[in-house]
């Protein structure tokens, strides 16, 4: 791994300061969601200066459907619209962030990458990071930014299907990045999605990815984390989870550490739709 392979995913919290002293138009994107980890009301939730909000499930998905999962990748004009009611543009630096590890955010930077913004970087511990440091922060409703006209070009991030990823596992390394509780599965309580893992994949849940302050690990010790799950540059590596939320964070710290891993968007909620799909459950791939 190297600095330059790290520095493209994450930016520190002292050098978002930094460039936001400079004179280029930065872009930053506070990261809502429906959970418990983002303050209500939105509008004058604690913010970074001239953060802008949106919500990572309205905002980068599209409606759940049954064959493409709880959380689906957003339809091209959707995906369109928004970024340019956000005001983004590709010539300019984007900075996403949440109140949760990036493990909300991280799903908006791989969107954005995916639709061909290639400068766009998670806040290395989210806005934790930020307070911690006594940064300056905001208690004011979001600026209101000005529409940009960019247009996307979708398809700049490797994804997989359902078959593709049977045969990762089978032939590869898939990695798991939903919680150990939902990998191993065992009796579903009633009324909830079927628990288990898909045959063959390795458990790695994304908050593994965090140190005890919210960072992502330190260069040695997240390449010691994934040769733990088998993974190795001469083997194919693809990462899912449940809704395709949490395996953007893998996606990012693979990318960390120099490889290039493709998602299933569907993850598990789009595999339990097809009752012929084989469910493994327990602590082991299966």
């Amino acid at each position: 791994m190297t600095h330059t392979q790290r520095d493209a995913v994450l930016i520190s919290a002292t050098a978002l300061n930094t460039l936001l002293t400079g004179q280029q138009t930065v872009s930053i994107l506070a990261v809502r969601s429906d959970d418990t980890s983002c303050p209500r009301p939105y509008k004058i939730a604690p913010r970074i200066p001239g953060a802008i909000d949106t919500n990572m499930a309205e905002d980068f998905a599209a409606p759940s459907h049954p064959l493409n999962g709880s959380r689906p990748l957003p339809e091209h004009t959707q995906l369109e619209q928004t970024i340019r009611r956000l005001g983004l543009k590709r010539d300019n630096p984007i900075v996403v962030y949440d109140h949760d590890g990036n493990l909300q955010a991280a799903r908006v930077w791989w969107v954005l990458r995916w639709a061909g913004f290639k400068n766009v970087r998670m806040l290395d511990g989210g806005f934790k990071a930020w307070s911690d440091l006594a940064l300056p922060i905001s208690h004011t409703p979001p600026p209101i930014p000005t529409p940009s006209d960019e247009s996307i070009h979708i398809g700049q991030m490797p994804v997989m299907d359902a078959d593709a990823t049977a045969q990762l596992a089978r032939n590869g390394i898939l990695l798991d990045s939903r919680i150990q509780t939902n990998y191993i599965g065992g009796v579903t309580p009633a009324g909830l999605p079927r628990r288990g893992h898909i045959p063959g994949a390795h458990s790695l849940p994304a908050p593994d990815n965090l140190a005890e302050n919210g960072q992502f690990l330190d260069q040695e010790t997240l390449r010691a984390l994934y040769i733990s799950r088998g993974v190795k540059n001469a083997y194919p590596v693809g990462v899912y989870c449940g809704a395709g939320v949490s395996a953007a964070h893998n996606v990012a710290a693979l990318m960390m550490l120099g490889i290039t891993a493709p998602m299933y968007p569907g993850s598990w909620s789009a595999w339990i739709s097809d009752p012929a799909r084989p469910v493994a459950t327990g602590d082991m791939p299966g």
